[in-house]
């Protein structure tokens, strides 16, 4: 993966997921037990760690985490959450399913949070090390790319 024009593309890769297409369900929380009980345990900590990496690194895993929390008193923390949703979707162009961003994340919060951590993971970012750790690490990956993508062209 790497950056352009501010969104985080997908290197052309024959294991990448397709953009398009989420990589799990809304409802597939088990499928990552540890992710499933962190979220349920934690969830203001969970929406920080994706929030962050959505966002690239400009908002902070504790600032969005005490946005979060500080409307979620007010049973208004979705209206701040969805748009996080939102990005990802437009990141890797996926469908707005099964309804509005907003309304999954007012009816069904902790399995969107859920499904957000896992599409992050499917697309090889780990929400749980924070954005500049991911940031090296595709860098590396890029790094360590570009030498045999310029050998495959002089073929």
């Amino acid at each position: 993966m790497y950056e352009v024009e501010g969104k985080i593309a997908e290197q052309p890769n024959s294991n990448a997921p397709p953009t398009g297409k989420w990589t799990t369900g809304l409802y597939d929380c088990f499928d990552d037990k540890g992710n499933c009980c962190f979220t349920w345990c934690c969830p203001r900590f969970a929406f920080g760690r994706n929030a962050e990496i959505i966002d690239q690194g400009r908002t902070s895993a504790t600032c969005a985490r005490l946005i979060f929390c500080g409307l979620g008193c007010f049973g208004l923390g979705c209206l701040y959450s969805y748009k996080f949703r939102n990005k990802l979707r437009s990141l890797y162009n996926l469908p707005e399913e099964p309804c509005s961003d907003c309304c999954v994340h007012y009816c069904c919060l902790l399995c969107a949070i859920c499904q957000e951590h896992r599409e992050l993971k499917n697309r090889g970012l780990d929400p749980s090390i924070g954005w500049k750790e991911n940031e090296e690490r595709m860098m590396r990956k890029a790094n360590m790319e570009a030498p045999r993508v310029a050998s495959a062209m002089t073929r």
